[in-house]
């Protein structure tokens, strides 16, 4: 008998640089904190989409096109940007895999991500500021969900590539990609502090 494992769903985690990640992420930081200072738009636009926290989603999600230093984070990610294309064996046609969005989210405590995915790009990911210990990672749903029907619950120590959720810890300096159409949410933040992370996306076209 042979078993066989079909339609595999890629998620790639990885530090983004070997060294230099604590200074770097310094002035992520600090640039990071200065937007939520100055962007009464951005923080109007929380206040009705993003309960209790903060996001330039609504507001400036190109920031790798206004700063040096959020220019240098998409300089760090193009290796595993590639890495990840590879593994998943896209066909680009000759194209590249451009980032066309990029903005922060801070999360401080009871602050919620609700599920959602990242229509009209190819891939997304996730760069890690700022993550006191206890605040949550991110937690990915099984795109076939909705086509369980009568499948039985999974154990209790059940793999975690066959439950239907699957959460990777979140720490500062690491990243994490993965295709755009997967769903995926934060739980709520149960910690007193701002957990701060970078969110972006890819197209092909």
């Amino acid at each position: 008998m042979t078993l066989h494992k079909l339609f595999p769903t890629f998620v790639y985690c990885n530090a983004l640089q070997k060294r230099g990640a604590s200074e770097f992420n310094r002035q992520l930081l600090k640039e990071c904190l200065q937007l939520r200072h100055d962007d009464a738009a951005g923080r109007r636009w929380s206040a009705e989409n993003y309960p209790d926290g903060y996001t330039s989603y609504g507001s400036v999600h190109w920031l790798q096109r206004i700063s040096p230093t959020f220019k240098s984070l998409e300089s760090k990610l193009a290796r595993h940007v590639k890495i990840f294309a590879k593994a998943v064996e896209w066909d680009l046609e000759g194209r590249n895999l451009k980032m066309t969005d990029c903005w922060i989210s801070i999360m401080p405590k009871h602050v919620v991500h609700g599920l959602h995915l990242h229509p009209l790009s190819t891939l997304s990911g996730t760069y890690y500021v700022q993550v006191p210990a206890g605040t949550p990672g991110i937690k990915f749903e099984d795109p076939r969900l909705d086509r369980f029907m009568a499948a039985p619950p999974r154990k209790a120590d059940a793999k975690r590539e066959t439950r239907p959720w699957g959460t990777f810890p979140a720490a500062a300096g690491q990243l994490v990609l993965f295709e755009s159409w997967l769903r995926h949410e934060v739980v709520p933040n149960r910690v007193a502090a701002e957990r701060i992370s970078i969110s972006f996306n890819y197209n092909w076209f």
